[in-house]
C-alpha cells in the first residue's frame, strides 16, 4: 500500500493502482517476456551487424520455452521483435509495454526479422508476422 497526500488528505493506495501503463524497467520487460515464452535483451551493435540490420533496434530473441505462446506462434531464436500488435518495438521498455498490454488477451501479432533471410532482413522493413492464437484447455 502506498500513502499518498492529496489536498491535505492522506489516501491508502493499492500497489496496482499507483502506477501508470507507461513505467516499465528492463526486468520487468524480460518477466513479462519469459511468460509470452521467449528469453529477450536489446538490440546491440554486435547482435546489429551480425544481422545485417540497418539500425540498432527492437529485441533479440535468445530463447524460446517449448510449449508457450511464442512456441506455437513460430518465434524463432535470434529473430528480432519489431512490433506487437501494430505497437512498434524498438527497446526493451517499448516491448514491455506491448506485450503487458496483450498478454491477457489472444488474437494478436508480432513482428519480427528472423535470420533465416541475412541479405533482405531488416531491409525496406520486411517483416515476418507471427500469430498468436487463442490457447484453450
Amino acid at each position: 500500500m502506498y500513502l499518498i497526500l492529496a489536498g491535505g488528505v492522506v489516501c491508502l493506495v493499492s500497489p496496482l493502482f499507483a502506477g501508470t501503463d507507461n513505467e516499465m524497467n528492463e526486468a520487468e520487460a524480460k518477466r513479462l517476456g519469459e511468460q509470452f515464452g521467449i528469453v529477450v535483451d536489446t538490440v546491440d551493435e554486435d547482435i546489429r551487424k551480425e544481422l545485417k540490420m540497418q539500425k540498432a533496434e527492437g529485441v533479440v530473441v535468445f530463447e524460446v520455452i517449448g510449449g508457450t505462446p511464442a512456441d506455437s506462434a513460430g518465434i524463432k531464436v535470434r529473430a528480432v521483435i519489431k512490433e506487437i500488435d501494430k505497437v512498434e518495438v524498438r527497446s526493451l521498455k517499448d516491448f514491455g509495454l506491448a506485450l503487458k498490454r496483450v498478454l491477457s488477451t489472444c488474437n494478436y501479432t508480432v513482428g519480427t526479422y528472423e535470420p533465416a533471410d541475412p541479405d533482405t532482413q531488416g531491409v525496406a522493413g520486411i517483416l515476418n508476422f507471427h500469430f498468436v492464437p487463442c490457447v484453450k484447455d
